[in-house]
């Protein structure tokens, strides 16, 4: 068990629809920096009742508006509470991990297809790509390998030892947007006895924001191509807007359908969506978030 001696059980600054917040400041790692942990239950959260537990990428942007950094959120708390308020998904609660800023492409970049591409071009990624005119994209070598043993080996752990969960795979599930979308595919295939299911909003495949002669969308496919778990036991689900950073992706995403198709994958398994008119925002992704958890966590 995690010796997280800094937590706040109830967050006051939080403001929530309903449930609660536990929070654990600067959860820590043998493998990775430390980072704040959200665990949000439900209103009736019972001890005696085992719960799904949804895993969440930049776990900041989550629950409420007032504390994010662009004055958006995901609305979880308000479409976790409709949808075991309408008896579409059974009791759940849910894992937002913190993002690291300076971090986040190191965190979330899928570390084997990285190292799949020329040694040149990774070192150019890495000391060269840039986010905007003051802001290198790579803060550090990609270390997703690490952060996901973070959630793998010491977060689930915790969580599983400290609230009432149902540990197995069938019960456990990964999401995110951009390269949140990207983690949690990468976290399913490299874990697949762990996670269930992935739900990939806005995957942002082209890795960078450069678009021409783009070597890392084409070694994304061919990563799944030999790494994506057995269809029988597993689920995912991708999606992806039309309007700014996601009116780049529609071509990749039909690529990786193809994979999927490949790898025996269908609509029992695996369901793919396209939203007009809709751009790469929390806004987006608050309205159709419904989509995918009920899709992933859904009774049958």
């Amino acid at each position: 068990m995690c010796a997280c001696t800094s937590i706040s059980k109830t967050v006051p600054p939080l403001r929530l629809s309903g449930g609660t917040v536990h929070r654990m400041h600067d959860f820590p790692s043998r493998f990775i920096q430390p980072r704040n942990i959200d665990i949000w239950l439900p209103d009736d959260y019972n001890t005696s009742e085992a719960h799904n537990v949804l895993y969440m990428h930049d776990g900041q942007m989550l629950f409420d508006s007032t504390t994010t950094w662009n004055g958006q959120e995901w609305g979880v708390d308000e479409v976790l509470i409709q949808l075991m308020g309408d008896q579409l998904i059974g009791k759940t609660l849910v894992v937002g991990i913190w993002s690291v800023s300076a971090n986040r492409h190191a965190d979330y970049f899928p570390q084997k297809p990285f190292l799949m591409l020329p040694q040149d071009y990774r070192d150019s990624l890495v000391n060269e790509a840039m986010r905007d005119e003051q802001t290198p994209l790579f803060s550090t070598d990609v270390q997703s390998d690490a952060y996901l043993r973070y959630i793998v080996q010491e977060i689930k752990p915790y969580v599983d030892a400290n609230y009432a969960t149902h540990p197995t795979r069938d019960h456990t599930f990964i999401a995110g947007s951009s390269m949140g979308g990207l983690i949690s595919l990468y976290a399913i295939c490299e874990y697949p006895r762990i996670f269930g299911g992935a739900a990939c909003l806005s995957t942002h495949w082209p890795g960078t924001f450069q678009t021409d002669d783009n070597p890392i969308p084409q070694k994304f496919a061919d990563y799944l191509q030999r790494h994506l778990p057995d269809p029988a036991h597993h689920k995912f689900y991708f999606d992806y807007g039309t309007k700014t950073l996601d009116a780049l992706y529609e071509p990749y995403q039909k690529q990786i359908d193809e994979v999927m198709v490949r790898n025996g994958y269908n609509a029992s398994n695996w369901k793919t969506l396209k939203f007009r008119g809709a751009d790469h925002s929390e806004n987006a992704w608050r309205k159709r978030l419904h989509i995918p958890i009920t899709f992933l966590l859904g009774d049958e």
